[in-house]
């Protein structure tokens, strides 16, 4: 009863909240758009987390259901650290998933691809992609039985604004009130569990798939890992777990009369004997320093501190308010950008680059895509949390010695950014990502908005990374003396149905090295350092985006564009020339720009899209003065374009989340708020037709 009180008082304070003297009562803002669940919808898994440790729940408020969830948004337990590999037994090297490649440069080049036929190559190449991959690190649940559809009565309520999910629901008759939250700082949820059931708090933990897109969960597999308690006392357990030669820890504190029991192997029960139960649960990587009286991993501390980290979170970073706008889409504009936001600090702000399912689950074995990180994070420095972005990119420190041996072992000079990788920094086999370059300029675009957030540290910090990538960049562009021009050949573009051997110029990628290189040279010159004359070069007499009929082409090499539905199928990724980046009178014919937009448009085989795309041609209607175009762009009805109660941007039955969508939109959302360099027209991105009276704080302008 007490925690059926408590839920209402919640759900009635985010609702009346008071307004407070600043423009926007963010208070407000956020709780109205708290997502509420009344059943067991797999779709409606709600998480907590603190950027480097996420934890999804059903509607019992824990994890009590995770078979039944595992083909919705499944139930994740999710750290940076926490990875795992198969044993390697028959010694697999990374040079034997190598292909050479001749693209006619006159130097050998070697990509980590996979291998059709059968044999070592192929093997090496599959063990590659698989290992390492991102693990499961364990359930948290209540023993409720087998069939999740005799939980009923479900009021299940995320708040926000404090990080806790709320549920209230009744099982064969008895009603029990979860409440569960997640440190700020450690790999760590605390619950609290009130019910006449006194159900027991089950604690089991899965052996990995290593499948390409899942849960990450093998529950028969009891066999080939083990859970053992190393320490146990009257109020808590520490347990090591072993998956092949992969340890961790956890460590499960509690406050009341209860015992924890093992039931089978590799699953605990927490058996309450009072009608209320509050615990801890972490994930440890190391043990070293660990003790068992720690008063900050208590429940009631946890709620605390996880309370003034949203608070916090909430009310130093940018906000957005619709609540003025007249037009009948506002509202669900604002709902996606608030969940979004907390989506995004729950999953995307670790230290390492997230995977495009965050910490919820695994996509491509739980590895990250380096041509994804500005999708999922530039909105951080955009948003003003620029602390959140400088966390992962860190990372790419680590990554560079191994992007220096990708680009000497094919011949450039400087660091050629991986595109599939994982914490090691090592290339995951592919025979698309490993042709890509789009993800090259990523470092310098999001290392430049370190800097413009105020973090002049940024500077000295990153500019080596930002030179060695300007010099691939640099040795990749091509001199053709023919036509006294730089060209970008022998990769795969953005628009990934071209292919590497045949393409020539793709659109976004000379704009994005025309853009990049002028920054990185900007970037010598605050150093007091020459510019570099080769970079120049390249700058005045890279190739013009190549046309037909007053269209951008998908590449030089493709004149049928616009014929050929493949062609038009994919990312529309030519837009990004101008939203992305800036409207360079130069690089980017305006009148060609808007008929390619145009056509476009009206013709884009838009069910074969990506959640990115939609607010990619957003933040190019903006920039070309359509905010018409921008919204419809924004809001348009299609399957990629979903985003589900809990603010997941759904794309199909097999990544039922996909976060570089939400980032995307938040990108666009800035834009269209604060513009960009040298725009003068309030919010640029929103119709001037009196229905978007939007209020806003704290956006940063994009390049």
């Amino acid at each position: 009863m007490k925690f059926k009180i408590l839920y209402i008082i919640a759900f009635v304070l985010c609702l009346g909240c008071l307004h407070s003297n600043a423009t926007i009562d963010r208070r407000a803002v956020v709780c109205r758009n708290n997502p509420m669940v009344a059943m067991m919808d797999t779709l409606s898994s709600l998480s907590v987390g603190n950027g480097g440790f996420a934890f999804t729940v059903d509607a019992t408020g824990l994890q009590s259901f995770p078979e039944y969830y595992s083909k919705g948004v499944p139930l994740g337990t999710m750290s940076d650290w926490g990875w795992h590999s198969f044993p390697n037994i028959k010694g697999y090297k990374p040079q034997e998933a190598l292909k050479e490649m001749d693209f006619g440069r006159g130097h050998k080049e070697l990509y980590s691809a996979q291998f059709k036929q059968a044999g070592r190559q192929k093997s090496a190449s599959e063990w590659f992609r698989k290992n390492p991959h991102r693990l499961h690190l364990g359930i948290v649940g209540l023993e409720l039985g087998a069939n999740p559809l005799a939980v009923k009565n479900i009021r299940e309520h995320l708040n926000m604004w404090t990080g806790e999910i709320i549920s209230h629901f009744s099982y064969k008759g008895k009603w029990c009130d979860v409440s569960t939250v997640c440190h700020p700082e450690r790999d760590m949820i605390a619950s609290r569990v009130v019910s006449k059931g006194r159900y027991g708090v089950k604690f089991r933990f899965p052996y990995p798939t290593a499948g390409h897109c899942d849960d990450a969960c093998r529950w028969n597999a009891n066999r080939l890992h083990s859970t053992v308690i190393v320490k146990k006392g009257s109020h808590y357990a520490l347990l090591k777990r072993t998956i092949d030669s992969t340890i961790y820890y956890v460590a499960v504190k509690w406050s009341g009369k209860a015992e924890l029991r093992e039931k089978t192997r590799n699953y605990f029960v927490l058996i309450p004997k009072e009608d209320a139960i509050s615990f801890s649960c972490e994930y440890i990587k190391n043990i070293n320093g660990w003790t068992a009286s720690d008063s900050a991993s208590k429940y009631a501390s946890v709620k605390i501190l996880a309370a003034n980290y949203w608070q916090k979170y909430w009310n130093t970073g940018a906000m957005v308010d619709f609540s003025a706008c007249k037009d009948s889409r506002a509202k669900e504009l604002e709902r996606r950008v608030v969940l979004s936001q907390y989506l995004l600090a729950v999953n995307d702000a670790g230290s390492t680059p997230p995977q495009e399912t965050g910490l919820t689950y695994n996509s491509w074995f739980g590895k990250f895509h380096l041509e994804m990180i500005l999708w999922h994070q530039a909105q951080f420095a955009l948003q003003g949390h620029p602390e959140m972005l400088e966390r992962s990119l860190n990372w790419y420190f680590k990554a560079e010695p191994k992007a220096r041996e990708i680009a000497a072992r094919q011949g450039f000079k400087g660091v050629r950014w991986m595109k599939m990788t994982d914490p090691s920094g090592e290339e995951a086999p592919s025979n698309v990502g490993s042709y890509l370059i789009w993800q090259q300029p990523h470092l310098i675009y999001l290392a430049e908005l370190l800097y413009r957030s105020g973090m002049k540290d940024a500077l000295d910090k990153y500019a080596r990374l930002v030179d060695e990538t300007a010099e691939f960049m640099g040795s990749f562009a091509e001199y053709d003396a023919t036509k006294d021009r730089y060209v970008l050949r022998g990769c795969i573009a953005a628009q990934e149905t071209l292919q590497a051997a045949t393409t020539v110029n793709p659109p976004f990628e000379l704009s994005y090295w025309h853009f990049a290189l002028q920054i990185a040279q900007t970037w010598r010159e605050r150093l007091g350092k020459k510019r570099n004359a080769h970079w120049d070069d390249i700058i005045s007499k890279i190739a013009p985006l190549p046309q037909k009929d007053s269209l951008y082409l998908a590449a030089e090499t493709q004149p049928n564009t616009y014929k050929d539905i493949k062609m038009f199928s994919d990312h529309p990724a030519v837009l990004g020339a101008v939203g992305l980046l800036p409207l360079s009178s130069r690089q980017v014919d305006t009148g060609v720009m808007k008929n390619t937009f145009n056509w476009i448009w009206k013709n884009w085989n838009w069910d074969k899209t990506w959640g990115w795309d939609f607010p990619m041609v957003a933040m190019n209607a903006a920039r070309l003065g359509e905010p018409d175009k921008a919204l419809d762009a924004l809001l348009m009805n299609k399957r990629t374009n979903t985003y589900l109660k809990n603010g997941h941007n759904y794309q199909d039955e097999r990544l039922r989340c996909y976060l570089p969508g939400n980032g995307g939109l938040l990108m666009a959302v800035s834009m269209m708020c604060a513009g960009w360099d040298g725009c003068d027209v309030k919010n640029p991105g929103f119709p001037k037709n009196g229905n978007w009276d939007v209020r806003w704080e704290g956006f940063k302008p994009m390049p």
